[in-house]
């Protein structure tokens, strides 16, 4: 659930919720990641001091999902029935297996639970998917965005190569193309091919 959804996400995770869909909720850093990352640019944080300040912030905005939507949180990367939202900082100080720097954000740390838990990925964001030269690319592969500024971080493409993993972006402010992206119809946004 991207930052850019602060305002509309706890109204989109009620709709979610109403799916009756098995749905692991990773949030963004959102606002709550800007402030770090101008407190990095402005006092010369080290990459390592950022990076786990980015994932507090991630926790932070779990906390307001779980208390606007009235959605649980869980600390636990484990796959169960209903819908949580999981808390990265906890899972990650447990088991820390991803660069850190600011090429890694909570996309690249979906996919690192999308692939532990066997689930699909799907980025929910405030744009219909990733553009290339002014459109809307309906698939493309990973490969592809290798050194482009898009709608994802640029570690994911690399973590979708390396591990066989696609991932679909989608915009969460049209609430139906969520619902039939979880529900596993087809959904307007972009498959990002990494298999």
């Amino acid at each position: 659930m991207g930052g850019s959804l602060l305002e509309q996400a706890p109204d989109i995770l009620r709709r979610v919720l109403a799916t009756g869909a098995d749905v692991l909720i990773v949030p963004g850093g959102g606002i709550f990641a800007d402030e770090v990352r101008k407190i990095y640019a402005e006092h010369g944080l080290s990459e390592d001091a950022a990076h786990w300040m980015a994932v507090l912030a991630m926790d932070e905005y779990a906390y307001y999902l779980s208390d606007r939507a009235g959605i649980p949180l869980t600390p636990m990367l484990v796959k169960k029935k209903g819908i949580r939202i999981i808390l990265p900082y906890e899972v990650l100080r447990r088991q820390d297996d991803l660069p850190h720097s600011w090429d890694v954000t909570s996309d690249t740390i979906a996919a690192w639970m999308a692939l532990r838990t066997n689930s699909r990925l799907i980025k929910a964001t405030d744009v219909d998917g990733v553009i290339l030269n002014g459109r809307l690319q309906i698939s493309v592969d990973a490969s592809g965005l290798n050194g482009l500024e898009t709608c994802v971080d640029r570690a994911l493409s690399n973590f979708l190569i390396d591990h066989g993993m696609d991932a679909l972006v989608v915009n969460g402010l049209i609430v139906p193309r969520l619902e039939d992206a979880i529900l596993g119809k087809p959904a307007v946004g972009t498959i990002i091919n990494g298999k």
